[in-house]
């Protein structure tokens, strides 16, 4: 059995701009309609301490937004490298957001999953998250692009 690397996670430094809007990327969770650096300036007003990051020797390699406002917590952003996908990086940081999230007095956590997914719906069903009987809705309340979008 091969040796796994060990994971580091801590929250979110400024330093990680880059890198994590790269992995962002790659992992194919950026949105033309979504500004990831405008994103990660927001999050870093409200519970920055939720945004987590992981490392494997001194590469980031995982991330996690999570998010609790006294009712719901909430999970965005989730990605693993690729080429640590399988060896159990995403599980450990959604469980140290779980944790930190129990230790707020959190009783739930949400997250939505970008329809046709079915990767990413399989790894949250085996991680214990099951399907809510609800239907998503949004508004954008602020564009970050430039073409007048408002999609989610």
């Amino acid at each position: 059995m091969p040796i796994v690397p060990k994971l580091q996670i801590r929250p979110f430094d400024v330093a990680d701009t880059a890198p994590v809007i790269t992995l962002w990327e790659r992992a194919g969770l950026t949105r033309p309609w979504n500004n990831p650096a405008g994103d990660i300036e927001r999050k870093m007003q409200v519970t920055p301490e939720l945004f987590l990051v992981g490392h494997v020797n001194k590469g980031l390699v995982v991330t996690v937004m999570g998010g609790y406002e006294g009712h719901r917590g909430w999970a965005n952003y989730l990605a693993v490298d690729a080429s640590y996908q399988g060896q159990g990086y995403g599980h450990l940081i959604m469980s140290h957001l779980e944790e930190r999230l129990l230790a707020l007095g959190c009783p739930k956590l949400n997250l939505q999953v970008r329809a046709g997914n079915s990767a990413a719906l399989k790894f949250y069903e085996a991680a214990g998250y099951v399907r809510d009987d609800v239907v998503s809705l949004g508004k954008r309340l602020i564009s970050d692009d430039d073409s007048g979008s408002h999609r989610y």
